[in-house]
């Protein structure tokens, strides 16, 4: 048994375009696909590279619908993610919607990721419904196939300046203690943070030390297709 990596890019669009090619492009050296969480507003040359990296083995995975938050409660200002507590029926409509927008862009996939990986019950029964294959949430990696579900926490950063410094060396420092107990590692990179040098390097930083660790390095699709093996 290894330790597994799996390193996802979500954020991508013409204004970060730049910074996902580059990103791209140091882990091509490494030997590490990314899971591309590809929302469907996604457009002109973002949608180019997003399929000449599918057809390089990255792969793509769906990233909600619009986006938009949804109340809690009477408090307006605490606003849950789009998929976060929708009922099977609501989500529904969004996913096949979001469905009709990837193909229509040559990016059909039947793998999702929530915005900010949460998803609810309704969310899931809808996904399977529409005959969605994996579902990565914050805590799991789910195969909607067999109902199995690898347990396996994001790490991430986020884009805030305060303690800069302490965060970034806590994501390194949870790769290493990760891969080193031979467990699934799972960074989320969101391309606005590329622009952030500190940000670029912890990431960088994390990946290289799994992979010094005997990480294998796989997408997400990769992951579920190991129990169907």
């Amino acid at each position: 048994m290894t330790a597994r990596l799996l390193v996802s890019l979500s954020g991508i669009d013409a204004r970060t375009l730049h910074h996902c090619a580059d990103l791209a492009e140091h882990l091509g050296r490494r030997g590490v696909p990314l899971s591309l969480l590809v929302a469907p507003r996604l457009a002109g040359a973002a949608v180019d590279w997003a399929r000449t990296r599918r057809a390089a083995g990255d792969d793509v995975l769906l990233h909600g619908f619009d986006h938009s938050r949804e109340p809690r409660g009477r408090a307006m200002s605490m606003r849950r993610p789009e998929f976060a507590a929708l009922p099977a029926h609501e989500a529904g409509l969004r996913l096949t919607a979001a469905m009709s927008a990837m193909e229509r862009a040559g990016l059909h996939t039947t793998g999702f990721a929530p915005p900010r990986w949460q998803a609810s019950r309704g969310t899931l029964i809808a996904l399977r419904r529409k005959d969605f294959t994996l579902c990565a949430d914050f805590a799991a990696i789910r195969d909607l196939r067999t109902g199995v579900a690898w347990r396996s926490r994001v790490q991430t950063l986020s884009s805030h300046e305060r303690a800069e410094t302490w965060r970034c060396f806590a994501l390194v420092l949870a790769a290493s203690r990760t891969t080193r107990r031979l467990g699934t590692l799972r960074l989320a990179i969101d391309a606005a943070d590329l622009s952030r040098p500190a940000h670029r390097a912890a990431y960088l930083d994390a990946i290289d030390i799994a992979l010094d660790n005997g990480a294998t390095p796989m997408t997400y699709r990769a992951r579920t297709a190991l129990s169907a093996a």
